[in-house]
This record gives C-alpha cells, structure tokens and sequence, in this order.
C-alpha cells in the first residue's frame, strides 16, 4: 500500500514537473526575436506580413525586435494619446510601404529596420505641432517625412557598413530637425513649439518632490517614444520585458542614471518628473547593456558609463539647440552608442556584429557556446 502511495505520488510530481515545462517552453515562444514567427509569415497574406513587419518596427524604436512587444508599445501610446497613436501608425506604415515599393532589402523589412524611424519622425511632428490633435493637415508632413527616412536609412547603412555600424537613428535626427528648420513656430500650415533649455534652475524653482523624481524614472523609458504619462510608460516597459529582461533592467537602469545626471546638473524639475531627462540614459545604457555587446560584467559598467556619458551630452546639447529653439532629439545617445560600437581594446572583444544581434539572452547563449567551440578545438589541437 505504501509502495503504491509513493508511485503515485512520484508519477503526480513527474506530471506536474513536465506540465511547468510546457508552460515555460510555450512562454518562450513569445520572447526573444520569434523568429519561428517568420517561417510561419511566409506564405501567409501581404496585409498580414505588413502588419507583422510593422509591430517590429515599433520594437525597434526601442532596441527590441518582437511583435508582440510592439503590439503593446502601439496599446501603450493609443492609451496615452490616439492621436500619438494614429500618427505613429500612419508613420511606420507609410516607411514601410515606401521600403516595399522602393525594393528595399526583404530580411530588413520584415525585420522592422525600415519602419521605427518613420514611426519616431512621425511621433515626434505630433508632439512639437502647435495646432493641436487632429490636425488632419499634419498627415502630410508625416507622410512624407516618414517616406524620407527609408533613403536616408539605406544611404546610411551603405556608407556605415565598412565600419559595422548600424543607421540607428540618424535618419529620424535628421529629418525632425528638417522639418522644424524648415516651418517655424509661426508657420501658417504646420506651426510648431519651440523648445527651451533644460536648465539651469530657476532661482524661485519649487522644492523638489523626491516621489514625482523616482516616477521620472520608468517615465524616461516611455519618453523614448515621447510619451510621458506613467501608465503608458509602465506598459512599454513590459513590452522590452517581454522581448528581454536584461534589455529591460538597462532600460530602467540608464533611466535613473539620466535622472541622477539632471540632478547634479540642476535641471529644470519638469525635465525630471517628465522623464525627458532619463531617456537618451535609457537608450545609452540598452545600446551597450547586451545588445551590441556581450553581457558581462564589465560590459555592465561599461553600460552605466555610456548611460552618463549619454546623459550629459544631452544636457549639453539641448543647452546649445534649446537657444535656437530646437531639440536635441536622441542625438546624445545615438552619437555615444555609435563611439562606444568604434572602441578598440579588451571591451572590443564582447562586441557583437551587427548582421549576429539578437535579444541580450540569446547573445549571451550564442557567446558562451562560440567559447565552448573555441575551447575544445583548442584541446583538440593541442601536440
């Protein structure tokens, strides 16, 4: 009677251990690149593949590259605003179309490469207009604009490549400040804000609220995407989860550190609680933290300076556009993450090429097993 007691109990707890495996096999076809999502797209409708192509690129915004991720990033900025919304939608889906039809490289497309400037061009004309939402108007610009980065982006790719280096976000850079240049706050079609310094303090400035600070800090993760409401903010941020939690930490890392640099440097309190002081930390911090890099432990401090580094040039630079009325986008964190891929050394070693990037976990896999290989081929040669 005990005997069977006991193998009923151990065929219980076999069962239960392989249920948790499927559980957690299943979870993990909804993480990383879903790659396997790919072969299943390929003989599927092109509305569908346009959609799939489309959530990466709103991903890639943020360094990721699943479509899942970038379902929830879309929710996330539909929440905050439907106008954002709509606009980012039109945007990646205008430089997406304009890359089909231009005959633009198929594994770039459907990775979302061709999209995340177009949908940042288009986010960000929504947030310096003047006129308002539903400025129907403003569709024009973004249209446009959004078409605009696909021939920037692959002008780019071509000349960066003889140095593995990735366009980033240059495109998006260069068109925004364009188009501002271009109108003008007084423009009488397409008026826009003009932007102010980040600092320095003001001499009557309020107390500082330690709270409305620390929420600054998931809010510079949304800033990213130029969404500065908190719940939106959270909600992307479990977006870069679901894609990778290392990529996720760095997020929220490089955030603090960004507000920890605006803080010594006395910016004004609106650029902390906004999180606009945290993002480009943010960027900086995931650029190194395991995605261009191997993760390790001195390619995460290596992560934390880029951060600061990051974070300081963007306070310089928008203390040098901000007296022309121009902002300093994410020019701070793409020119440091674009250094920090050129530096030679022993940190150069965890460089990851960029046709090999995948989620941080997956490189870090793929790295261990590449030293593995190398080990034993070494014994394998040794006399």
């Amino acid at each position: 009677m005990w005997m069977e007691t006991k193998t009923e109990v151990e065929e219980a707890s076999r069962t239960h251990a392989s249920f948790s495996q499927r559980i957690f096999s299943g979870l993990l076809l909804f993480n990383g690149d879903m790659e396997h999502l790919d072969k299943y797209m390929e003989d599927k409708s092109f509305v569908l593949q346009l959609g799939v192509w489309g959530l990466r690129g709103v991903s890639r915004v943020i360094l990721a590259n699943n479509p899942l991720s970038g379902g929830l990033i879309l929710a996330a900025l539909y929440w905050a605003s439907p106008w954002q919304g709509l606009l980012g939608t039109i945007g990646i889906l205008a430089s997406t179309l304009t890359a089909v039809i231009t005959g633009q490289d198929r594994a770039e497309v459907s990775g979302g490469l061709h999209g995340f400037n177009g949908m940042l061009v288009s986010l960000l004309m929504g947030v310096f207009s003047s006129a308002g939402d539903w400025y129907w108007w403003l569709l024009l610009p973004v249209c446009l604009g959004s078409a605009t980065c696909v021939f920037l982006f692959s002008g780019l790719s071509s000349f960066l490549d003889r140095w593995d280096l990735p366009a980033a976000v240059f495109p998006f850079n260069i068109i925004l400040i364009l188009y501002l240049l271009c109108t003008g706050p007084d423009n009488p079609y397409f008026p826009h804000h003009s932007t102010t310094p980040p600092g320095p303090l003001e001499p009557n400035a309020t107390e500082l609220i330690a709270l409305q600070v620390i929420y600054g800090i998931p809010r510079g993760v949304g800033q990213i995407y130029a969404c500065g409401d908190l719940g939106p903010a959270l909600l992307i941020l479990g977006a870069v989860f679901l894609y990778s939690p290392l990529l996720a930490v760095h997020a929220l890392l490089g955030s603090a550190v960004g507000t920890l640099a605006g803080l010594s440097m006395a910016v004004r309190h609106e650029s902390l609680y906004s999180g606009l002081s945290g993002f480009n930390g943010a960027l900086g911090c995931m650029a190194v933290g395991g995605l261009f890099f191997t993760f390790s432990l001195r390619t995460h401090l290596f992560a934390i300076a880029s951060a600061f580094f990051s974070a300081y040039a963007d306070i310089a630079l928008s203390n040098l556009m901000g007296t022309v009325g121009l902002p300093a986008c994410s020019w701070a964190a793409t020119l440091v993450a674009t250094l920090m891929l050129l530096l030679t050394g022993s940190l150069a070693a965890y460089r990851i090429p960029i046709g090999q990037v995948r989620a941080p976990e997956c490189n870090l896999r793929l790295h261990s097993q590449w030293e593995a290989g190398n080990v034993e081929e070494r014994e394998s040669t040794d006399v």
